[in-house]
């Protein structure tokens, strides 16, 4: 993500005072709230992965994940760009292409080249 995308978030929190109200807990809790909302977008449809007509609220919906997730960072004194490199890293150790292309499996369910 750009630097000057997070710190338009920063600035407008900051312009409103609003670093008060940031603490982790009440932060976390945006997020999870937020993901939900985006999740909500799905719920009792019946096309579950065809999301062209709901692009729009799909855009809005993560947009505020989003930025709740740069707030967060920023309340933690976390860069996002080193600690999602640090997890695509370790993502990378768990889940090797040699074992997981074209897998769903999750890392502990990974077979190893000898195991049939």
């Amino acid at each position: 993500m750009k630097q000057e995308t997070i710190d338009m978030v920063l600035k407008f929190r900051d312009d409103r005072n609003w670093r008060q109200f940031h603490n982790p807990k009440d932060l976390a809790i945006s997020v999870s709230l937020e993901a939900a909302e985006l999740l909500e977008i799905f719920q009792w449809s019946a096309d579950d992965l065809v999301c062209e007509e709901k692009k729009d609220k799909i855009k809005e919906e993560l947009a505020d994940v989003l930025n709740y997730c740069i707030l967060m960072a920023d309340a933690c004194g976390l860069d996002l760009d080193e600690i999602v490199q640090a997890k695509v890293k370790r993502n990378c150790e768990k889940y090797p292409v040699s074992l997981s292309y074209n897998s769903k499996a999750k890392y502990t369910e990974l077979k190893t080249g000898g195991e049939e």
